[in-house]
């Protein structure tokens, strides 16, 4: 016979990676019994509608803070050997890579491609479903390989110009880095949870979390679906709203971060590396569109003359012929109410379109299918995510995961597991990550 202490309404606020990765392994606790503890999910818009599904994906070994990444990253790939994340969120192993490169300015790129100045393409989902062949539109040269040997390139990491390309100094195999698809991952952690009796609701705006009257517990959440409030019942919450964490428990120490980022359809199948690129573009690069170029926030360093820059942007492989570009974040506009409202800056998607374009023909040549922008959620002062109990009984906090949300994702859905059902972490010492240190 089931009593009242049995019983458990755990409710989870946000459906980006942490909730829905959260709602993943409260399903699959040994301790959840779904005749005794009902588990809802509330999300204000959708499902990955932030930056979990605007992500780049990268999965690594050497990623922060170190008490999680290893658990998570093994999680990552019992996870895919389950649930067919190769097909069903392109979870798979690359190389990762740091190269320095000059960019070419694009009216020269423009004269070499028969007028084309940019990477053309229309705004749109970024979704990774497209699997057209491509063909290639040339074939380089044994010197232009000979220039990418010397310069340390991988045999296969063929798609960055070879005049343009500096060094490259790896910083993970296959066997340490990896990747998956944030948006089809994120989603695909909601249906599983849902398939384990979660209850799933979008479009639920939570208003409040409700105490106990001398504010040592929770007791529910209100929240807002359909212009209509509701009241759950809580004996649990846990607190996963990414950036809009502090709207909701205004003690939270958490900031948000604007990203912009792109994806685009390359000319033709590239390899499977991530890069992180020191781009040294020349002076007056971009002069046509100077007084409305948004200008990267890289500092130039002393290998930069005179009206130069550098630029960082970040470009990923991804399966399906896709590649995700992002580049430097920015505080110019507050953090909006919810996803759906965030502002995209459609120069700043284009100067990445342009840095990346002005090393890579594949990239010069392809179609942008996506331009868009999310806020990434920080702890302030710290470099790590809050994830444990906190001085409230029944409300457990997982936020502030910076850029990567989608790398300790199942780590700390595991863990929150752990806290709501065992009242501890089990599966990783994470004493530094404990929200009342902070709070």
């Amino acid at each position: 016979m089931t009593t009242a202490s049995d019983q458990k309404n755990i409710v989870i606020i946000g459906g980006g990676i942490i909730g829905c990765t959260s709602a993943y392994y409260l399903s699959r606790h040994p301790s959840y019994d779904p005749a005794k503890h009902e588990i809802t999910l509330l999300e204000a818009t959708k499902i990955a509608g932030g930056a979990s599904g605007k992500a780049g994906g990268l999965l690594a070994l050497w990623a922060y803070p170190s008490s999680i990444v290893p658990l998570s990253y093994k999680l990552h790939k019992q996870l895919s050997d389950e649930h067919r994340g190769e097909e069903r969120w392109g979870y798979r192993a690359v190389h990762c890579g740091q190269v320095e490169c000059v960019g070419r300015h694009l009216e020269d790129v423009k004269e070499a491609s028969n007028g084309k100045l940019s990477v053309g393409g229309k705004d749109g989902e970024m979704n990774g479903d497209d699997s057209k062949a491509h063909i290639s539109l040339k074939k380089r040269t044994k010197e232009a390989m000979s220039k990418l040997r010397a310069a340390g390139v991988p045999n296969d990491m063929d798609w960055i110009d070879p005049s343009s390309l500096l060094g490259y100094d790896s910083m993970g195999d296959p066997s340490t880095t990896a990747q998956v698809h944030p948006f089809q991952f994120t989603t695909a952690m909601a249906e599983l949870a849902a398939e384990k009796g979660v209850d799933v609701q979008t479009g639920a705006s939570v208003d409040s979390i409700n105490y106990a009257s001398d504010g040592s517990a929770v007791e529910s959440v209100t929240y807002t679906q359909n212009n209509t409030s509701h009241t759950l019942p809580a004996t649990d919450i846990v607190l996963a709203a990414g950036p809009w964490t502090r709207s909701i428990y205004p003690d939270a120490p958490i900031e948000a971060l604007r990203a912009h980022s792109v994806t685009i359809r390359p000319s033709r199948p590239v390899s499977a590396y991530a890069l992180f690129t020191q781009i040294r573009l020349p002076a007056g690069f971009g002069d046509k569109d100077a007084a409305k170029r948004v200008v990267s926030k890289g500092v130039p360093t002393p290998r930069a003359g005179r009206g130069e820059q550098i630029v960082t942007p970040e470009i990923y492989a991804r399966p399906r012929n896709e590649v995700y570009a992002c580049g430097e974040g920015d505080h110019l506009v507050p953090l909006p109410k919810s996803s759906d409202l965030v502002e995209v800056d459609e120069q700043r998607c284009q100067a990445i379109v342009d840095y990346v374009a002005s090393v890579s023909d594949e990239l010069r040549n392809g179609e942008v299918t996506a331009r868009q922008a999310c806020y990434l959620p920080n702890v302030v002062g710290s470099g790590g995510p809050l994830i444990g109990l906190t001085d409230v009984k029944g409300l457990v906090m997982a936020a502030g995961h910076t850029c990567w949300g989608v790398q300790n994702g199942p780590g700390t859905g595991k863990l929150v597991s752990e806290f709501v059902f065992d009242g501890e972490a089990k599966s990783a010492k994470i004493k530094g990550l404990d929200p009342r240190m902070a709070m």
